[in-house]
């Protein structure tokens, strides 16, 4: 499964970057890692979020990920979408529709 994070860093968190300037994509890289995903891309970004993430995996990984980065108090606001490809939607819409076919609405009798 592949995946988008955005978050924001702390005030704590900017302030011991700008003492201490570091990339953080690898150390992120091995957290993914040691929860069975991938890190795809790392990316600072600038407006409502601080960076974006795109990895692969898991879905368990990538919530324990999310819970460990959460936890450590340098980042806030963490958003997680999962993305996929539009062949894989199209297939999911094909078995949705199917579903939808024999689904019964509540209230409808």
């Amino acid at each position: 499964m592949l995946f988008i994070t955005q978050g924001r860093f702390t005030p704590a968190a900017l302030k011991g970057m700008l003492a201490k300037p570091e990339d953080r994509a690898e150390t992120v890289g091995q957290l993914f890692a040691s929860a069975g995903g991938k890190l795809l891309a790392y990316y600072m970004t600038f407006g409502d979020y601080d960076f974006m993430v795109i990895s692969e995996g898991p879905l368990e990984g990538v919530s324990t990920t999310t819970i460990v980065a959460g936890a450590s108090g340098a980042v806030t606001h963490l958003k997680t979408s999962m993305a996929m490809t539009s062949a894989e939607m199209k297939a999911a819409f094909a078995k949705a529709g199917s579903a939808a076919a024999a689904f019964r609405a509540a209230g409808t009798g």
